[in-house]
């Protein structure tokens, strides 16, 4: 009975066993109806799509189509982030403010009609892929960053000038220092649009393969078992990556852990 009131009552903390119950029970009823309900539709079952999971993640071509999307990944968040770091850091001087403002708001420019230009300026198909996938993040990680910045207190400012330290002391100190754990909870939030965004931009050049050309390839012959299996590898692969910044954010950070339970 007080398992029911705490899952039912209004803003009630839920955590430890009964948020695990909660899940797994949520989560079984859901494939167990979707297996019930679904078995003579188009659209393959629960047991299907599993099944048909473990023969791509056990043949052999999926290694290497797999680092080739997660390689293409890492390498445009690695640009992205530096990219946006340096731009947000550089707004606080007047100088380059408008350059930061303008490139937050390129988040409402679609890729569509960018494609042929990005194509123009590139080299190869591996060139355009990245190019593209650093011009999507951008715009995002500046936006988290600018925001981070903007809600730092004026309190810490005005420490740093009670201890006589000049203008790139404080912004070394204050912001770039003293904000590095939001930074990299910035990288988890964002890694989601790079990683959903790597099967677009790999179905532009699929000569290098990757999860994106796999996923294409099996649309287009309407193999649904086969997309649903993809979907739900590429979905994985995103949580545990979400769940491994996690941690490395607390075991970098110590005291993240301290903020997140007061």
């Amino acid at each position: 009975m007080d398992f029911i009131k705490q899952i039912i009552r209004p803003l009630t903390p839920v955590k430890g066993k009964t948020a695990a119950i909660l899940v797994v029970t949520e989560a079984a009823v859901a494939l167990s109806l979707w297996e019930i309900l679904g078995g003579g539709g188009l659209i393959p079952t629960p047991a299907k799509i599993a099944g048909q999971a473990f023969s791509i993640v056990t043949s052999s071509y999926f290694l290497d189509n797999f680092l080739t999307s997660l390689g293409l990944t890492l390498t445009g968040m690695g640009l992205s982030i530096v990219i946006a770091l340096v731009v947000s850091y550089l707004s606080l001087i007047p100088l380059f403010t408008p350059v930061s403002r303008f490139i937050v708001k390129c988040r409402y420019l679609t890729l569509t009609g960018l494609i042929f230009l990005f194509t123009l300026l590139t080299h190869d198909g591996h060139q355009l892929k990245l190019s593209l996938l650093v011009f999507g993040i951008v715009p995002f990680f500046v936006t988290s960053l600018l925001s981070i910045i903007d809600a730092i207190p004026a309190q810490e400012y005005e420490l740093c000038k009670t201890l006589r330290m000049n203008s790139w002391r404080t912004l070394w100190e204050v912001v770039i220092v003293g904000r590095l754990d939001q930074v990299l909870e910035v990288m988890r939030q964002n890694f989601a649009i790079a990683w959903m965004m790597i099967t677009m931009v790999e179905g532009l050049n699929m000569s290098e393969g990757g999860l994106g050309t796999m996923l294409i390839k099996s649309n287009k012959y309407i193999d649904l078992s086969t997309v649903f299996a993809i979907l739900v590898i590429i979905f994985g692969v995103g949580v545990f990556f979400d769940f491994l910044l996690k941690k490395m954010r607390v075991w970098l950070f110590p005291y993240v852990n301290i903020q997140t339970r007061k």
